[in-house]
């Protein structure tokens, strides 16, 4: 459709007598396009001069397309050499700013499509100079190995990457390009030829800087700032890509990593400007939830304010873009928090201003309503910033001082009310200062610290010291959270226990930025931290050395329904894919650990049981177990070969086996594998199946128990195998089942009651289950069973501790006691169910157990399951009632629904005593 007949508004002249000036160098134009030349040029003194010197040719272009006219103009950017580009490139610049600057005057394009195509001009215009440039060294000589066919083909090796605005699409009409020119130091033979190369790529980019940015009496093409760069103070205007990495591998800084949401290579060596970008995504976005950008840009933007003198808020004068309201405010309120969380969520790594706001949106982290607000204002004050440009060609973002000034701006907007359109600007600035406020305001309050006690005095009184609190910014973030923290504490029910166990917590931390950060900007973390300092020292000291795991709490599904075992193999597998092995075995550590902390939190909150708790932590297990499987396969498959067969499988035993695990349980495993027939792999270094296998196995616990920089997942036991600690660590499949079935003692036919496959090939896993059932059920009526158990439960309790009150696994009447007889019960039943209690089920269906010792069994059991949870989420060394502080107490009189301690003291003694008795004559009748 031709430009008229897109028309949707146009402007008003400001001075009637230069438009119609301006009209006498067009020819041949409709009513409506005359309108529009004569308020363009009558209110824009630098529009008329365009108007003056290329009127001819507008009055053409003016009858197409606007779309086909800048790609025209684009296009022709490439068919100048070193001696027309200087004044062709001018000439085309003259006619996309009245193309451009026409078609946003006449509503033609919207503010997307405008600053898209403005940036789409300004790419061609900087390739054409750096192709140029490039070429004119390599032609010389000066880029080794180089031709000037390479500079017009990938640059030789150089790339402009656009930033800031430009980057993301987003030009403004009389808007400086910035860039970082780089170059490629692989393409080169040794040090010599890369400093040779480094030369002649400084004076190619000085050269295609003076092209685009030096004024002549034919104007410029764009101001260009190459002061992005890594270091710019010290370091030359194209370095090579290997040394930006370095550089902001260990000196970035919060606004250089802001400043690359945008950035994007825009001409030159384009594959290798994006293989530097994806190489600095770790740098860019972080893995963790960064509220010290929040901190940071508070910072930023206050002295940018103190700097240029900012804090008016008279209208006259103001600065559309850094005042109060403006656009940097909104840019600001998206890129933070893009830089919060986009670490952890790709989706939000949008460069655009608006499309970041509808990404924040979807991901909750604003309103919709809000984006949409932030959105249309945005738009609206990037008009009015277009307008100020258009009127002298600027680079400027002030309002204007005087009367006269805004009369100029209201009627090249379309206004012919100053007083309305100056209320409406009004009305938007003060709007935006209000939707974006909640960025730069504290949230942690404001309160006056509580009269503390002497030991409190004391424990505050030794903060400074450590290691969170050397740093300034530390200091000053912590010195807000202070007086609400110590309120909080001082309203629990044990202040003094309260605050020492944060003490822990905050002993323990090694930097305290970004954690002070977190609190400030959630104060339901701060909730959620007392919370876990008034019940017990254990969770408080876990989150000291594991504070990221406080990010999940603040993404969407943190209180979700639980995923079950399902969704978190699937979750763990989609993030483990493209990884390599190292990142996958951190990768597994960050997700095991912020799925424990919410099973605790859940815990600690009473949002699930202790039989919850038990399928939950077993869940995540099985799902870093069957994700971890694949991934150590693979990394032994790469230097050795695919693995023989149908492959191995992870057979859990214990209380993964039977989905009762705790917070700190460890892994019972065994590795069994079927080869086939497969005598030898065909890698490079192949291996027999035995040999592959236990490759595979001892670099699966390794993989489980090793400490890397983001801890361990699970100490791992694999004695249950096959011959124990004396065995194969990996069993073929025919050797598994003989032994079971030939050599096997009593007690691992038990074990196998506890026992199902968690990874690894689903035919494998059946014929496994298959063999475990038989072996199972081949025990039925086996009068050897119970004698054994009671054999076995001697050795235990000479073996073992005694058990106690507190410690409900050991001893006579525990959980391991009443586990035991449960499996010689299930296994004499020939029962192969999972768990303790359907064993105890099973067997008094059987007609082994009376319903009530079963009734008294399962109660025992079930007491203790919900004090071992809770004991073990307090501390993973053995429990000390009287150590776990009030808070611990009450968690553990919760989970068992008993009014006292006392109470439940003299409950688990009772219950011990009864299930004790109880196994003691199921056991005593078999002999």
């Amino acid at each position: 459709m031709p430009f008229a007949a897109r028309l949707t508004r146009s402007p008003l002249a400001h001075a009637p007598d230069r438009g119609d000036e301006a009209l006498t160098h067009t020819h041949d134009l409709a009513p409506e396009l005359a309108e529009l030349i004569r308020g363009a040029a009558g209110s824009s003194p630098y529009l008329a001069e365009l108007i003056r010197k290329e009127g001819h040719w507008l009055s053409h272009a003016l009858e197409a397309e606007p779309e086909e006219v800048i790609q025209g103009l684009i296009e022709d950017t490439r068919t100048f050499d070193l001696k027309t580009i200087d004044a062709g490139l001018r000439q085309l610049k003259r006619r996309a700013a009245l193309i451009v600057g026409l078609a946003d005057l006449g509503g033609v394009w919207g503010l997307a499509t405008l600053t898209q195509a403005w940036t789409d001009f300004a790419d061609a215009c900087v390739a054409a100079a750096l192709c140029v440039h490039v070429a004119a060294q390599a032609r010389r000589g000066k880029i080794p190995g180089q031709r000037e066919e390479d500079a017009f083909r990938d640059g030789a090796g150089m790339v402009a990457l656009a930033m800031g605005k430009m980057g993301a699409g987003e030009l403004n009409y009389s808007s400086d390009i910035d860039l970082i020119c780089l170059f490629d130091e692989t393409r080169f033979d040794g040090p010599a030829e890369e400093m040779e190369a480094r030369a002649g790529f400084i004076r190619a980019t000085r050269a295609m800087a003076a092209t685009l940015n030096d004024p002549t009496e034919e104007g410029y093409v764009f101001r260009t700032d190459l002061r992005l760069r890594p270091d710019a103070s010290v370091t030359p205007v194209c370095i090579s890509m290997a040394a930006a990495e370095r550089y902001y591998e260990g000196e970035g800084r919060t606004w250089e990593r802001s400043a690359y949401i945008k950035a994007r290579p825009a001409a030159g060596h384009i594959a290798a400007g994006e293989k530097f970008l994806t190489a600095l995504t770790p740098f860019v976005w972080r893995k963790h939830l960064d509220f010290a950008a929040v901190a940071e840009t508070m910072d930023m933007r206050q002295r940018i304010r103190d700097h240029k003198g900012l804090h008016g808020m008279a209208l006259e004068g103001r600065n559309l873009k850094l005042g109060y309201g403006g656009i940097r405010e909104i840019e600001f309120f998206a890129q933070t928090r893009q830089l919060v969380a986009g670490g952890r969520d790709p989706s939000l790594r949008q460069p655009r201003t608006v499309k970041a706001l509808a990404a924040l949106a979807r991901a909750e982290w604003i309103t919709r309503d809000d984006a949409s607000a932030l959105a249309d204002h945005y738009a609206a004050l990037r008009e009015a910033e277009h307008r100020l440009q258009m009127i002298d060609d600027a680079q400027t973002h002030s309002l204007p001082k005087t009367p006269e000034g805004f009369d100029r701006l209201a009627r090249l907007s379309g206004e012919g009310d100053t007083a309305r359109y100056r209320a409406a600007l009004e009305d938007r600035l003060a709007a935006v200062a209000e939707l974006t406020s909640d960025l730069y305001a504290s949230k942690s309050g404001t309160s006056v610290a509580p009269t503390l006690s002497e030991e409190a005095q004391a424990i505050v009184a030794r903060w400074p010291g450590y290691p969170a609190l050397k740093s300034a910014r530390g200091q000053a973030i912590f010195e807000r959270l202070k007086p609400d923290l110590l309120n909080r504490f001082s309203r629990s029910t044990r202040p003094d226990e309260a605050l020492s166990n944060f003490d822990g917590f905050l002993r323990g931390l090694p930097a305290g930025v970004q954690i002070f950060s977190l609190f400030d900007a959630n104060p339901s973390l701060v909730d959620l931290l007392v919370d876990v300092c008034s019940t017990a020292p254990g969770p408080a000291a876990y989150l000291s050395r594991h504070s990221r795991v406080l990010d999940a709490v603040l993404v969407g599904d943190f209180f979700s329904p639980w995923p079950g075992a399902a969704g978190l193999r699937e979750e763990l597998a989609e993030a483990l894919e493209p990884l390599d092995y190292e990142a996958q075995l951190d990768t597994t550590r960050r997700w095991q650990k912020e799925w424990l902390f919410r099973v605790g939190v859940h815990m600690l909150r009473g949002l699930i049981d202790a039989d919850d708790a038990a399928q939950q932590y077993s869940d995540v297990a099985e799902a870093v177990v069957s994700g971890l499987w694949p991934c150590v396969c693979a990394d032994v498959a790469r230097r050795h070969g695919d693995a023989p067969g149908r492959g191995g499988v992870v057979l859990a035993m214990g209380s993964l086996g039977v989905r009762e695990m705790t917070a700190t349980s460890d892994l019972d495993l065994i590795v069994i594998f079927d080869a086939q027939g497969v005598e030898m792999t065909e890698g490079r270094r192949p291996l027999d199946p035995r040999g592959w296998f236990a490759k595979a196995t001892k670099a699966m616990i390794t993989a489980l128990s090793a400490r890397t920089g983001e801890g361990k997942l699970y100490d791992v036991d694999m004695r249950l195998r096959p011959s124990g600690g004396q065995g194969p660590v990996a069993t073929a499949l025919t050797s598994f089942e003989r032994y079971q079935r030939e050599e096997a003692w009593v007690w691992e036919h038990m074990a196998l009651t506890r026992a199902r496959v968690v990874a690894g090939d689903l035919s494998l896993a059946r014929d496994v289950d298959g063999i475990r059932r038989s072996i199972i059920e081949g025990r039925k009526d086996d009068p050897a069973v119970l004698p054994e158990a009671t054999e076995m439960r001697a050795r235990l309790r000479d073996a073992g501790r005694a058990g106690s009150t507190w410690a409900v696994r050991d001893g006579a009447g525990g959980m391991q006691d009443i586990a035991l007889v449960a499996q010689a019960l299930a296994l004499k039943a020939g029962a192969p169910v999972e768990g303790t209690l359907a064993q105890l089920e099973a067997a008094q269906e059987a007609g082994l157990i009376t319903p009530e010792q079963a009734r008294q069994l399962t109660a025992s059991y079930q007491l203790f399951r919900q004090v071992s949870q809770g004991s073990r989420l307090l501390t993973d060394a053995p429990i000390d009632v009287d150590n776990v502080g009030e808070g611990g107490r009450t968690l553990l009189r919760r989970m068992a629904q008993v009014p006292s301690t006392e109470a439940l003291v003299t409950q688990l003694d009772q219950s011990r005593a009864a299930a004790a008795d109880i196994v003691s004559e199921i056991l005593t009748a078999s002999e």
